[in-house]
């Protein structure tokens, strides 16, 4: 092969954490720089995501991904395809014990194949499966990070060091009690992650709400650890691609980041196809579009179109969170009866999550015509949908980015990880959501009337439109556009100087080749007596009215 034909298509690697939330993100990622054109895009995935990938498409690899080739890495963890995915303990023994030999092999393999002095121009790795990060060092592939969920987590987790020295937590990542802080008094949540400016004061988070604190303490200890090791290894990286918008609707009131020296922030999304904002909903499964890990029922949609414009309320906790108990699920059903709407529920079918349902409660709201319940939905078609009023949701990022850009309002039930810093954006910066305080009955019940009716969800239906506006169509999906240019422009670059030079050796750093991102502050919301918010920047100005 010459060097021309070589050069031609630029091959970039991209390995996501395994879980749906990352997947689905990072696929978008690869497709839209293949769409730039010069780009052959490889996505990377654990085996068992691969065979659930797959089975969701027939087996056809070219539908499954697009434009964008699935490669399945030998993992070495048992999955049946069931509705539980393999847990994180199992998936991170892979990813540091199993996993990396063979995506070595795969990145030589490329390498040889190519007649190339590099087997990639670039490895794109999730944050979360850092465990790539030196992969690519012994392979002498450049190695960007993408952040695929909001930076605000990205932020938190990055002052673990600042949160210890100032007293918020233990060096095993325990929150620590008033007393040992050395700054303010605490509430009875925790310390205020205000006080340190990592986030503003006005989203009201705690070191109760650290993404790490999921499970028993020996849970809590081991990821944090894993967190640990993941920002270690994060400091290595040239660039990283944030899905998500500068700012994040905080402006100035949120601390300006610092990067380790040489390191470069690109905001990249909100991701999505950009061909599916206009586009119908579908009648039929999904599955390919979206590179789901599960079967989606496709009579959802047939259901939907019997409903009355904005009347259902959808309901669905996403794909990676731990069974929330038979007794809340018991309180869910009851408060959706009893708000008197008709609602789609995504309830996986094991029965850690079903146990408490009332007996018959599937059936007999199916038979009257008030709910559904299925184990798996199209969200993006659902969310579409015009029967669709407004969304129960767990707050993870996709989820809510899915809600904005398709204008459903939200009731915010954090479950863990960074779903609670999600939720108090949502609800704190910017009103396109209220809080579930808690799942009994009549907060379920209230929470829904709420939203669908009067002058509070009139407001938050229009707040969502402004935040769909600002971030899925105006200036924040032209930056989004920009930076992927920028960084596309400077992988070229870059390999072309490192195949130019390959022979003395060495990886030439990206950042040398990314220009300026354009990653203004576009967005700033301010509180006022009058209770405004106003978003000013250097090139736009958006009202958040909240009254």
């Amino acid at each position: 092969m010459s060097a021309e034909s070589a050069q031609a298509r630029r091959a970039i690697v991209f390995v996501p954490f395994p879980a749906q939330g990352h997947v689905t993100p990072m696929l978008h990622l690869a497709r839209a720089l293949a769409d730039r054109g010069g780009v052959a895009a490889t996505l990377a995935v654990p085996d068992f995501v691969h065979r659930r990938m797959m089975s969701q498409d027939g087996g056809d690899n070219d539908n499954a991904a697009g434009r964008v080739a699935l490669v399945p890495i030998p993992s070495g963890v048992p999955d049946d395809g069931g509705d539980e995915p393999p847990g994180f303990a199992s998936i991170v023994h892979a990813m540091e014990h199993h996993m990396p030999a063979h995506l070595e092999g795969l990145l030589l393999a490329m390498a040889r194949a190519a007649g190339r002095g590099g087997a990639a121009a670039c490895l794109v790795v999730d944050v979360l499966a850092s465990w790539a990060v030196p992969v690519a060092a012994r392979c002498g592939v450049p190695a960007v990070g993408f952040w695929p969920v909001m930076f605000a987590s990205y932020r938190v987790v990055a002052a673990i060091p600042e949160l210890i020295s100032n007293g918020f937590i233990s060096g095993t990542g325990t929150p620590l009690p008033p007393s040992t802080n050395k700054i303010n008094e605490a509430d009875s949540k925790g310390r205020k992650l205000g006080d340190l400016d990592i986030l503003p004061s006005k989203l009201e988070l705690s070191t109760a709400d650290l993404p790490w604190l999921v499970g028993s303490a020996a849970s809590r200890q081991s990821r944090f650890a894993f967190w640990l090791q993941t920002v270690d290894r994060a400091k290595s990286l040239d660039c990283i691609l944030v899905n998500s918008f500068p700012g994040e609707g905080a402006g100035d009131a949120d601390r300006p980041y610092d990067p380790p020296p040489g390191q470069r922030i690109l905001h990249v999304g909100p991701l999505f196809d950009d061909d599916s904002l206009g586009r119908p909903p579908c009648r039929k499964s999904t599955a390919a579009a979206a590179a789901a890990m599960w079967q989606a029922d496709p009579t959802c949609m047939e259901w939907l179109d019997r409903q009355s414009p904005g009347s259902v309320v959808y309901v669905s906790f996403g794909s990676w969170v731990a069974p929330i108990g038979p007794d809340k699920i018991a309180q869910f059903a009851l408060g959706l009866e009893a708000a008197g709407r008709p609602f789609l529920w995504v309830l996986k079918s094991h029965p850690s999550w079903r146990a408490g349902l009332p007996d018959q409660f599937a059936e007999t709201v199916a038979a009257a015509g008030r709910g559904k319940i299925v184990t798996w939905a199209p969200q993006e078609d659902v969310l579409r949908h015009g029967a669709v009023g407004c969304y129960v949701t767990h707050c993870g990022t996709n989820s809510a980015l899915e809600a904005i850009r398709h204008g459903v309002r939200m009731i915010c039930y954090p479950i863990s990880g960074d779903q609670f810093i999600n939720s108090a954006y949502i609800v704190n910066m910017w009103g396109a959501g209220i809080a579930l305080a808690s799942s009994n009955r009549d907060c379920v019940k209230d929470c829904i009337e709420r939203v669908m009716e009067g002058e509070e969800g009139r407001r938050l239906q229009e707040n969502v439109a402004r935040m769909r506006e600002m971030v899925m169509v105006g200036e924040g999906r032209s930056i989004a556009k920009r930076n992927l240019d920028l960084f596309l422009e400077g992988i070229i670059k870059s390999d072309d100087a490192s195949y130019r030079n390959h022979q003395q050796g060495g990886v030439v750093p990206l950042t040398s080749f990314i220009r300026k991102a354009q990653d203004v502050q576009y967005s700033n919301p301010r509180h006022s007596e009058e209770g405004r918010y106003r978003g000013e920047s250097r090139n736009v100005s958006y009202n958040f009215d909240f009254r």
